[in-house]
């Protein structure tokens, strides 16, 4: 037998690994999932009773062209169906995206720290991550991120809100920013967090694509709309670059369920406004909490907070979990917690508290 093994792409060596959040678990309490940026909400009203409907069909394929969802994202967001695309969660279309217009040779800009699954798709697709620091007040530093494109430059991606920080860039200086950047450049707004947005200078991206042809505005139902097991996300982009993300799609990559709960989602809205509300109302609770303790806190709009920890972080997110909840730690840096149930986030601010007066 030979011991040569198959020859695999050599820019598949040193991928970092994805890493979901830790499933709660604590011995004898009850514990909870701060560590994902889920919803705690079951889902939407309407929404189960049309995946139990769905289910009796699970032996056939399921729409591959997703129309249904397809004409109800249109209608929803009054744009045309041929500039709207589907995938398999936001970071599904993400990697579409990269795959459509980057590869060996090309760079994609992106802020650090962001959304982790940028370097994991950007190296994927053989192209060249180009990093750019955060601001000292953890937002986008969209000047900087202007003078590091060159002529390799092919996608930038913008994080609004930013995922871990929760920092939003407002609408002047992201026009400002979308009128600097080349005509042929994509920049993909990541607005997976935008239903939690309360600022009202922070811009809805879906309303400054529609006269940039260069950019794209992606969104999801695994956060606000709580079908992050169903994997379900969308982009909204002028048809030449809604088109590559179609032809870049896995067939049949968003399951028939999927489809008709993200539909059956988007009826519940009046619903989903609700349970945004209150969650929303949570998320100033902890963020003036933790002020008021003396932590350090950004600004967030989305549906976690973000405490700088340090050297600390990895002891910090030991004793949540003793606590009874799960965060997400990046060692070295910080930990982002999801704002969950009134009690878990009680949990939370009581470990927190302890915990600064160690510092």
């Amino acid at each position: 037998m030979s011991e040569t093994s198959p020859r695999l792409r050599a820019e598949l060596e040193g991928i970092p690994t994805y890493k979901p959040g830790k499933p709660a678990a604590a011995e004898g309490q009850q514990a909870y999932k701060l560590s994902s940026n889920e919803n705690p909400y079951p889902p939407l009203p309407g929404v189960l009773e049309t995946a139990m409907e769905t289910v009796r069909s699970f032996n056939r394929y399921p729409d591959m062209a997703c129309t249904g969802l397809m004409s109800e994202l249109a209608d929803r967001f009054g744009v045309p169906v041929s500039h709207v695309a589907t995938g398999t969660g936001s970071v599904g279309v993400a990697q579409q995206l990269i795959q459509a217009t980057s590869g060996p040779g090309d760079e994609v800009i992106y802020a650090w720290r962001s959304f982790e699954a940028y370097p994991i798709i950007t190296q994927i697709s053989g192209a060249t991550s180009v990093r750019v620091p955060l601001t000292s007040g953890e937002v986008h530093d969209l000047d900087a991120m202007a003078a590091a494109i060159t002529d390799r430059t092919r996608l930038i991606f913008v994080c609004n809100p930013n995922n871990p920080t929760g920092t939003a860039v407002r609408k002047a200086e992201l026009e400002r920013f979308l009128d600097a950047v080349p005509s042929d450049i994509l920049v993909v707004l990541d607005e997976a967090y935008r239903e939690f947005v309360r600022d009202p200078e922070v811009p809805d991206g879906i309303e400054l694509y529609r006269d940039r042809p260069n950019v794209c505005v992606l969104r999801t139902f695994s956060k606000a709309y709580g079908l992050a097991g169903l994997r379900v996300g969308f982009a909204i982009a002028h048809e030449p670059v809604a088109a590559a993300l179609r032809k870049t799609a896995v067939p049949f990559g968003v399951s028939q369920l999927a489809q008709d709960a993200a539909v059956a989602s988007l009826r519940a809205e009046d619903e989903l406004l609700g349970r945004v509300g209150v969650l929303v109302g949570e998320r100033t609770r902890v963020l003036e909490g933790l002020r008021t303790q003396g932590w350090t806190v950004p600004d967030t709009q989305a549906n976690f907070v973000w405490l700088r920890t340090g050297d600390r972080t990895v002891d910090f997110a030991g004793v949540c979990e003793q606590a009874g909840v799960t965060v997400r730690p990046f060692p070295g840096e910080g930990v982002r917690v999801t704002i969950g149930e009134v009690e878990a986030n009680d949990i939370f601010l009581k470990v927190a508290e302890a915990f600064r007066k160690e510092l």
